[in-house]
């Protein structure tokens, strides 16, 4: 038995070396964090890109500025995953997508709990913090783990603490967010919340993993099954002629009882378009059907095409077709002033542009260019967003509304523009000639 003392005096005494594995949004800010707040702290990813870009201090995350990566001395990053043999405790931030037939794909947990697993020792701490379907922690990675030997609460010990990240947002950061945290037995759930009380504002224990994996798919299924009402909103309310902005703001005026959610092209990011299907998956293995949660995921899924369809109409009362129209896309992010392009709705609705015969291209000034993509291979790269450049298009589509964007002069030099956020209006309140804004 691993002396606990021991290691909660190599955590107190930040003399705890920590190794996170996946350096994209969710890990970089995490180990960048973790490493400010005095732990050597390793960082390790299969992609050389980014070592190499981190050993440069520079950053590759547009909301992440190169300083915070200059100013981490104790940060460490590293394609040498031989180094978590020095690792008192490792995180796992690797990516759970979910496949074609959005179903959870769990290769990446897999893979790297199996890399962890060549290096484990004993006293070690094991934290995954990838999003998941309850059970994943103790049925998934414990089971990979005690293949060393080593018994988990006895030699090793093993917790779920979710990631909340909200790239970009001023106000919350991975600092003050609350940190929940569920161990697959209690000295576990104890040993990563003392890491974390190191580390973050609040740490709050839950009595397992189950439920803190169960809280984070709750919340985003939350979000998604509310961004599913509003859109399905829209698209009525659009056949009705009533404009949904204006009744999201009336109804937004009750004091009580109403939360605001906004319609858009589509959900994005990683979480929203994920966690509802993980749940999904899970409760068919309890002989259990999730059809409303289904049913929100088949409403977001469609978005996309109902705003070619809006561009469709918009063309053609305009004597023009999709058919070799000229389209610009504003915006690629799944959400305004980052470059998060994972699960954007734009790629879709780019996708089903082009299949139509339009001619698309793309501005978006946090993504000079369209990288390789699991579902999608587009060579792209952004245009410039001028006067001269907009009146040469038949049609500008706003799917993601930075605030960079300067609107006034995109609705002066514009032929045709579908918004699908709603930013002209929002942006240019007192502005009278909206006649060539179409609202989707």
């Amino acid at each position: 038995m691993i002396n606990i003392k021991n290691l909660n005096s190599k955590i107190l005494n930040k003399e705890a070396k920590v190794g996170v594995i996946g350096l994209g949004y969710v890990g970089l800010p995490l180990a960048l964090l973790i490493s400010n707040k005095g732990f050597k702290t390793y960082g390790f990813d299969i992609d050389d890109k980014k070592i190499k870009s981190l050993k440069e201090k520079k950053s590759y995350i547009s909301h992440i500025p190169s300083e915070k990566i200059k100013e981490s001395l104790n940060f460490y990053p590293t394609g040498d995953f031989s180094k978590l043999k020095i690792c008192d405790i490792v995180i796992i931030c690797v990516p759970t997508p979910t496949t074609e037939t959005n179903e959870p794909d769990l290769s990446a947990v897999v893979s790297t709990s199996e890399v962890v697993k060549k290096y484990l020792h004993k006293g070690e701490v094991v934290i995954l913090v990838s999003t998941t379907y309850p059970t994943t922690t103790r049925d998934v990675v414990k089971p990979i783990l005690e293949k060393s030997g080593l018994k988990c609460g006895k030699d090793f010990f093993l917790a779920f603490s979710p990631e909340r990240e909200d790239p970009g947002n001023k106000v919350y950061s991975t600092e003050n967010i609350p940190k929940l945290v569920g161990g697959v037995d209690r000295i576990s759930t104890e040993v990563v919340c003392l890491f974390f009380s190191q580390i973050v504002n609040k740490v709050i224990p839950v009595s397992s993993a189950e439920v803190a994996e169960a809280s984070k798919v709750l919340e985003n299924t939350f979000r998604a099954v509310n961004i599913a009402l509003v859109n399905e909103l829209k698209m009525l309310f659009d056949r009705m002629g009533i404009d949904i902005w204006e009744v999201i703001d009336a109804a937004s005026t009750k004091p009580f009882g109403f939360m605001t959610f906004y319609p858009g092209p589509g959900w994005g990011g990683h979480c929203i378009p994920v966690d509802p299907f993980y749940l999904s998956y899970i409760a068919k293995k309890y002989d259990f059907s999730t059809k409303f949660i289904e049913l929100a995921g088949q409403i977001n899924i469609r978005m996309p095409e109902f705003v070619v369809e809006k561009v469709s109409e918009a063309l053609n009362q305009r004597k023009k077709v999709l058919n070799g129209a000229k389209i610009l896309v504003l915006g690629l992010s799944y959400k305004k002033d980052i470059g998060d392009l994972r699960e954007s709705p734009s790629l879709r609705v780019i996708e089903l542009l082009e299949k139509k015969g339009s001619k698309v291209d793309y501005n978006d000034p946090y993504i000079e260019q369209i990288p390789p993509l699991r579902k999608y291979k587009f060579l792209k790269r952004s245009v410039e967003l001028n006067e001269k450049n907009l009146k040469r298009y038949d049609c500008v589509i706003i799917i993601t509304d930075h605030s960079c964007y300067d609107y006034k002069m995109i609705l002066e030099n514009s032929n045709l523009i579908v918004d699908t956020r709603n930013a002209i209006r929002r942006n240019l309140p007192n502005y009278k000639n909206l006649q060539k804004v179409v609202q989707a």
